[in-house]
């Protein structure tokens, strides 16, 4: 026997998927413990071993895939708790950082009052190096290397933990930026060294040092984690190479990811996509939303004919961040989003969380503030005794109290009409999330499929998808943890970039773009086989970044396998026009436009996870718990509403709304005038009637 195990760490639960060479497949959850992360894993493993009865060794022994996903970067970022970092920076060009390119985040441009983003690195660290090399990749000015010297002492003498080094022009010509970091490495042994030139090499000053910064930022805490993890899987058994997931939506290896830890902050949720489309296959969708609402936030990523949208050059938690990443859409909605009362007497919902600790109120580990977990108690969706199939026992009185106390009493209206009120608020506040990845983009969501990931979605999936219009809603057994499970699907995937500026008119020199192109695509496949990763397991996508004359930004161009050449420019170039209309409702195709950018996806393939098929049930009456008192209106009326046991169910059952299916580590809550159809894939197909 052999498995894949992925496992992946969220701010609430840490999920854990088993799948074993016949496709079966095991979940399981344990609390998540930031503060030491292999303590959730520990538990994880200690329920592996119990559910499949042998030591946890012997079954990480016979894994043959391992796959690690992580909050530990976001997290960093988002509560600023990176190392000291310093940057080594071409004079004149200390304060890119802050000036920012004069940009302001969309929705505050005109609010002079919207406050400053924290600069990740301080203003005395912030050194000028004399050195200046021009676009043309000609030295101007050589690099001055006592410059660079001074530079160290300073960051010697404030005991800096990382240095980012980020010259003007340094994609032209490499020389000073590596002569630099040759110069670092030698007089601060031990500091984390991040370089432009190696983390993106790209152009784009600004972000090239933003996304520089960052990765330095974030490093050290990065490789602290992933050496504790590391240690901890081998004491506990495994013999392969633990892998981890990036915001690109494929895996690394450890070396790489710690020497890109930018490419991390965004690791959990980027792995939703390759989950859907492997639930969405057998049911011959293509079009799908994923949305997952764990306890802390909800992630939201559109996947069109196939294909996910992947985000370059933006703005992510106020940092500038070039590397690509999975375009996600994230919202403080979790299950931990607390309810609470605003000046004007108005209900809100989140963003503040509960989080793993103290939690919702009933949870009893201390919380006694109203939750979105609090009020699906209290509006009878959820188990009012246990939740994880018995093992997080639960106080549906405590979820009434906070309820009562916080929201209802203030506000003048009973606990269920308050408990409704918070449903429906952060209902609200998860289809404006959906609006922004697809009507906002373009697309209509009625077109597309919803499929919920999380434990917590699934009580909201069905009102959501109401909300949009959306008439398919997917909920697959394991859907609590879809992104653990996306990550054992996934493939090892590294962005090769370069900058390639170049006019596309007459005089353009095609055979040195395709000869760029076939430089990194070598340079990706040895790095592969190092990894173990043989030739024909490899595969590349290439894309170009491509302007009009005169624009600002550049469009992504995808062309697959393509050579560049001039029997194929034609194709590029009406790609580029088909793109830019799709994007900003126009084209130009008699205007003249260039090439800022190459980049080379490469992926070292894995093999395709074997699918088991659901045998038929034995009928929806075997499966029928009892029932319970639950509210589906403002009016906070109740309606006794059947319950069904999932795991009793089997291919083919057809569920009748409203009514609540308990899976193990999630529940299905289907809305009035829905109904719910199980496929043998293991997918609760839920449609209108």
């Amino acid at each position: 026997m052999s498995y894949r195990l992925g496992v992946d760490a969220g701010g609430t639960f840490t999920d854990f998927v088993l799948a074993d060479e016949q496709g079966r497949i095991h979940l399981f959850k344990a609390t998540s413990t930031p503060e030491d992360g292999t303590k959730a894993i520990a538990e994880g493993f200690a329920q592996i071993a119990e559910r499949l009865g042998k030591p946890m060794a012997q079954i990480l022994a016979e894994t043959e895939l391992c796959v690690n996903g992580t909050t530990v970067a976001l997290n960093a970022l988002i509560q600023h708790k990176g190392v000291k970092t310093g940057l080594i920076c071409t004079a004149g060009h200390e304060d890119s950082l802050e000036i920012r390119l004069g940009h302001k985040e969309e929705g505050y441009r005109y609010d002079a009052e919207y406050p400053a983003a924290k600069i990740l690195v301080e203003r005395h660290l912030r050194i000028p190096v004399r050195e200046r090399v021009l676009a043309d990749g000609s030295v101007r000015t050589p690099l001055n290397e006592a410059d660079v010297r001074a530079a160290c002492e300073v960051f010697q003498r404030e005991g800096v933990q990382a240095v980012a080094i980020s010259y003007l022009w340094s994609v032209a010509n490499t020389a000073h930026e590596k002569r630099t970091a040759e110069i670092v490495r030698e007089m601060l042994p031990g500091v984390y060294v991040s370089v432009g030139i190696e983390v993106f090499p790209q152009m784009r000053e600004y972000t090239r040092t933003s996304t520089t910064v960052v990765n330095a930022y974030l490093g050290p805490v990065l490789a602290a984690y992933v050496d504790r993890i590391d240690a901890f899987y081998k004491a506990a058994g495994v013999k392969v190479p633990v892998r981890y997931f990036q915001s690109n939506g494929g895996m690394a290896a450890r070396e790489v990811m710690v020497s890109r830890a930018v490419n991390a902050i965004n690791s959990g949720p980027a792995s939703a996509p390759m989950a859907g489309a492997y639930v969405a296959g057998p049911l011959g969708i293509d079009n799908f939303i994923t949305v997952d609402m764990g306890g802390t936030s909800f992630d939201i990523t559109l996947t069109k004919g196939g294909k996910t949208n992947i985000s370059k050059d933006m703005d992510f938690l106020r940092y500038r961040i070039g590397t690509p990443m999975i375009q996600v859409e994230t919202l403080g909605a979790g299950g931990g989003s607390i309810g609470w009362i605003d000046q004007m007497g108005v209900l809100g919902v989140g963003p503040q969380s509960a989080g793993a600790h103290p939690g919702p109120a009933c949870y009893q580990r201390g919380g006694t503030l109203p939750t979105v977990t609090d009020a699906n108690v209290a509006l009878g969706y959820l188990n009012p005794e246990f939740l994880l199939g018995g093992r997080l026992q639960i106080d549906a009185s405590a979820a009434r109290q906070a309820i009562e106390q916080h929201l209802a009493k203030p506000l003048g209206v009973s606990t269920e009409k308050a408990a409704f009120g918070i449903f429906s608020i952060v209902n609200n506040n998860m289809v404006n999330g959906i609006r922004r990845v697809s009507i906002e983009r373009g697309y209509d969501p009625r077109d597309f499929a919803l499929i919920g990931a999380g434990g917590a979605t699934a009580l909201h999936l069905t009102a959501l998808a109401q909300e949009i219009g959306a008439t398919t809603v997917l909920v697959p057994k394991l859907a609590s943890g879809l992104c653990a499970f996306g990550q054992i699907l996934s493939d090892i995937k590294y962005n090769y970039m370069a900058a390639t500026p170049m006019r596309l008119d007459e005089r353009a020199d095609l055979a040195s773009i395709e000869q760029r192109f076939q430089d990194l695509e070598r340079e990706a496949v040895e790095a592969l086989k190092a990894e173990g990763i043989p030739r024909e397991r490899v595969g590349f996508k290439r894309s170009i970044d491509m302007r009009y004359i005169g624009q600002v930004h550049e469009c992504t161009v995808d062309i697959g396998d393509m050579v560049v050449s001039d029997t194929t420019i034609g194709d590029i170039r009406k790609a580029f026009h088909a793109l830019h209309k799709q994007l900003f409702t126009y084209d130009e195709p008699d205007s003249p436009m260039e090439i800022v950018n190459i980049e080379s996806t490469v992926s070292g393939k894995t093999s395709p996870l074997k699918p088991a098929a659901l045998k038929a049930g034995a009928g929806i009456d075997k499966a029928l718990k009892g029932h319970r008192n639950m509210i589906f209106s403002a009016d906070g009326l109740a309606q006794n509403t059947p319950v069904y046991d999932g795991e009793k169910l089997g291919a083919g059952d057809k569920i009748v709304g409203p009514a609540v299916i308990e899976e193990p580590t999630t529940t299905v809550v289907i809305q009035p005038g829905w109904f719910s159809t199980l496929d043998a894939s293991g997918t609760y197909v839920i449609r209108p009637h």
